[in-house]
């Protein structure tokens, strides 16, 4: 550089060249976002990871005065749209709408998972809970968890246990049932909520854990019996239903949940800016309201808060996939 060039402008280059070498993430952070935000879900279109994104989506396009899309990426049980995340940018503009099967159960039930669902991410917040419920046949003579325990005892093998899909946070709930009252039943797979409804309802199986949102019709109708919600909490929708932990096994908490999450190494900054309207919109009455109508609770965190509560899921499902000895190729 000349000595004759003038300071502002030897002050302009030194500048320049140390924006030119600095890291990605912080040449972005400083003026996040200038385009659109990507959120990808790792599941088809209609389901409960989509209309949760959807709405979060909204309320992040208003606060952050850009378009927020959601990209539905499906296949593998959530693992191709989780796995593009986790290898994506760590910018602030791909983020992934997690949930418990991606994050949670399928780190320990697929041998070969792509992703590691602790090193690869950086959580954003918890967004909300999504009530699962124990639903029965109205044929089978139970009318609570202490009496469907005590049937199954009786007549060990008999129980069918309609699942929705093997590694299904369903399927997992009865497996967890049958670790912890030590009871026998037949579980049998699915492909999907809708055919193991449709079985359940007919007769041809006795008990199901499913979502709320898929069940709620069944029972208004009385085509299905509910007696207890799977999750740590009761449900909004359904305020005297117990939870099955209250109902005799305590502890039991096989509730489904969802998160934003980012690509690990994404600035604290962008992580801030991105949780603090999202847990802003989640207090709101229309969010509640809106989410309530899904079967939904919303929850807000912090990042470090929604760290913590995947860390403790992944080591929980693991326990309970390897005793049950579950596994996909």
């Amino acid at each position: 550089m000349t000595p004759m060039l003038p300071l502002f402008l030897r002050a302009a280059c030194v500048c320049a060249m140390a924006f030119a070498a600095a890291p990605a993430g912080a040449q972005t952070a400083g003026a996040y976002p200038v385009r659109p935000v990507r959120i990808v879900v790792p599941f088809a279109p209609g389901g409960a990871t989509d209309i949760l994104a959807r709405a979060i989506g909204q309320k992040l396009t208003e606060a952050l005065g850009q378009p927020v899309i959601v990209d539905n990426r499906a296949g593998a049980g959530g693992n191709i749209g989780t796995d593009a995340v986790a290898k994506a940018a760590p910018d602030g503009y791909t983020l992934l709408m997690g949930g418990v099967g991606p994050n949670a159960i399928n780190p320990a039930l697929y041998p070969k998972l792509p992703y590691d669902p602790i090193r690869d991410f950086a959580p954003v917040a918890l967004v909300a809970t999504v009530a699962n419920v124990l639903v029965l046949h109205p044929s089978v003579p139970a009318t609570s968890v202490k009496q469907l325990v005590a049937l199954a005892r009786a007549q060990p093998g008999k129980l069918t246990h309609a699942s929705s899909s093997i590694g299904s946070a369903g399927h997992l709930a009865g497996e967890m049932m049958k670790l912890m009252t030590g009871i026998e039943m037949v579980t049998v797979h699915y492909k999907g909520s809708a055919p193991a409804l449709l079985d359940l309802m007919s007769g041809q199986a006795d008990l199901m854990f499913d979502n709320l949102p898929a069940c709620l019709p069944h029972i208004k109708s009385g085509k299905l019996k509910v007696i207890a919600t799977s999750n740590a909490q009761r449900t909004s929708a359904l305020p005297d239903l117990p939870t099955v932990a209250e109902s005799g096994l305590p502890g039991f908490d096989a509730g489904s949940w969802f998160g934003i999450l980012a690509p690990a190494g994404t600035p604290r900054d962008i992580i801030g800016r991105l949780n603090a309207p999202i847990v802003k919109s989640l207090a709101t009455p229309e969010l509640k309201e809106r989410m309530s109508s899904q079967g939904a609770a919303p929850v807000g965190s912090t990042p470090e808060e929604f760290g913590q509560h995947i860390r403790a899921e992944v080591a929980k499902w693991s326990k309970v996939i390897k005793a049950a000895k579950i596994q996909l190729e």
